[in-house]
């Protein structure tokens, strides 16, 4: 039987995912753009009515919401679905797959969210400002990862896969904070339906069931989180983590019935026959999906949605802060706004390169090649790029709107400061690199 190839790798979503990131990137930073130049426009008062705009859907109190939170505990919850589907593909099969290969960056993120709470936390250990703590932990994977790619060919592959493994780490321990530390008052029966439907979603999920099953188990499973008072965000988390990644057939499986198939298309495709040939694609197209597994599927249809859509349309609603005269000098004097510059600027870089050494010297971690300490340095750098979950958490943590625009702006402010101080430093330290390694 002549061998069928199937036109799929093992890193083919994770090549289509860093591409969507760092693309995406690009509409997120015109979104942000766009919503501080409108909050501080003549018309900045019809931005703040829109957010606030009430939409019901039906006549149930869990979906009456104004816009805003729509976003926070709708949309976003397809954000975290994404970020769940990342971890899990790292885990199972990916950089954090083995205990060795995984303890560098897993020791590293934890310095960079150790550090950053800790500088922050120093400056805030009492009053209302003290909840901030969690903003400055997490790293946004898009922007950091299109720094990456502004430096081109430069820039390993190594060092770029030790940035995802840390940003995907950070990822989890940022879930964990917003789990733990910024779920308001739970109410047990809808949290026990959660639990209810979680067990039936695992259920699904080993017997490797139809994803329309999983998607509508997985609506009734976030419904049942956000009524419980949980944060609806976790919802998603949990579903990417639940997803299937081991395919329904394995393709030498498949292969006995691809063969016909694709000799009929080649031989309809010389035959000029479009119509059949259409036809016998869409057959095979059918037949391939039995390769994908959910997690797959889910990851592929929803992750451009995310990066073109959800991630620009939250940083349109979240990113306008007011920036008059006033407002500016009472945020930068703030200690909120100096613990999460800070705790993004020197926290991460500190608490990454700190961490990374003490994992090589123990020998608990190893260096992959590639992988130089300037490289893991500017890591620590591109890490202060906060800007997604350290504005979602500023909406958590505060409800005065003076501490949450002092914490959005240092945010941002830092973001544009670690890009910048990460982008410059990786340039000259990579080139200087090359230029010895040619020498």
């Amino acid at each position: 039987m002549k061998q069928v190839r199937f036109p799929r790798h093992p890193r083919s979503m994770l090549e289509r995912f860093v591409h969507s990131e760092t693309s995406g990137s690009i509409v997120l930073f015109g979104a942000t753009v766009a919503a501080i130049v409108w909050a501080n426009s003549p018309w900045s008062s019809s931005y703040f009515a829109l957010w606030k705009f009430p939409l019901k859907l039906g006549g149930y109190p869990l979906f009456s919401m104004d816009l805003h939170h729509w976003i926070d505990n709708g949309l976003m919850v397809l954000f975290f679905l994404v970020v769940g589907l990342e971890i899990k593909r790292e885990i199972v099969k990916g950089e954090l797959s083995s205990i060795r290969q995984a303890a560098l960056p897993i020791l590293a993120a934890l310095g960079g969210m150790i550090f950053p709470a800790l500088i922050y936390f120093a400056l805030n250990h009492s009053g209302p400002g003290a909840r901030g703590w969690g903003i400055p932990m997490a790293t946004d994977i898009g922007f950091a990862l299109g720094v990456l790619a502004l430096l081109g060919e430069r820039i390993p592959s190594s060092l770029r896969l030790f940035m995802l493994a840390v940003a995907i780490v950070d990822d989890v321990g940022a879930i964990l904070v917003i789990a733990f530390f910024y779920t308001p008052q739970i109410s047990l029966f809808p949290l026990v339906l959660a639990g209810a439907l979680l067990a039936l979603l695992i259920v699904v999920a080993m017997s490797k069931g139809p994803i329309s099953v999983y998607v509508v188990v997985g609506f009734l499973f976030w419904a049942a989180v956000l009524s419980s008072g949980v944060h609806a965000t976790i919802a998603g988390v949990i579903l990417g983590l639940v997803a299937p990644i081991d395919p329904k057939c394995r393709p030498e499986e498949l292969a006995d019935e691809a063969e016909p198939l694709l000799s009929n298309f080649r031989g309809q495709i010389l035959r000029n026959d479009k119509l059949s040939a259409e036809a016998t694609l869409a057959e095979l197209d059918l037949l391939l999906r039995g390769v994908d597994s959910i997690a797959e599927r889910l990851e592929r249809s929803i992750h451009p949605w995310v990066c073109f859509l959800v991630l620009p349309l939250f940083a349109l609603a979240s990113a306008g802060v007011p920036l008059s005269t006033g407002q500016m000098r009472l945020a930068i004097s703030s200690p909120i706004a100096l613990g999460v510059f800070l705790g993004l600027i020197l926290g991460k870089v500190i608490g990454i390169a700190l961490f990374s050494f003490l994992a090589v010297r123990s020998k608990i971690g190893a260096m992959t090649d590639g992988l130089t300490w300037s490289g893991i340095t500017g890591v620590g750098i591109l890490s202060g790029i906060g800007f997604t979950v350290a504005l979602f958490i500023s909406g958590l943590s505060f409800e005065d709107e003076v501490f949450i625009a002092a914490s959005k702006v240092a945010a941002i402010m830092a973001s544009l400061a670690a890009g910048s101080i990460g982008y410059v430093y990786l340039r000259l330290t990579m080139k200087n690199k090359a230029a010895a390694t040619a020498g």
